[in-house]
């Protein structure tokens, strides 16, 4: 392929990727879980403890359109909670992570 050829084909699909850049998806930040019946739930209220899967000091998971990307520990900045990534989950695991 010709570098013109080349360079004509990216023009074409430059601007379907930049399309995508500006898509926004939900992030959500999951410290564990727990399965509780029905009734355990209606039964919650201020004060109440949920004990989840996983201990205080595991990573946490972060997930990007309800798909696993990466995982992190929680940090603290200026009163603020955010996720230091640790670890990204490889393109092979999230492909896997489809079926």
């Amino acid at each position: 392929m010709s570098a013109v050829k080349g360079a004509l084909e990216m023009q074409k699909t430059q601007p379907n990727i930049d399309m995508l850049l500006d898509l926004e998806l939900p992030i959500v930040v999951r410290f564990g879980s727990r399965q509780m019946p029905l009734a355990d739930v209606l039964e919650t209220g201020p004060g109440t403890v949920i004990e989840l899967d996983k201990s205080a000091d595991a990573p946490v998971e972060l997930f990007v359109n309800n798909k696993l990307l990466a995982k992190g520990d929680v940090v603290a900045l200026d009163g603020h909670y955010g996720v230091k990534i640790t670890e990204v989950i490889s393109a092979a695991d999230r492909v896997r992570s489809l079926g």
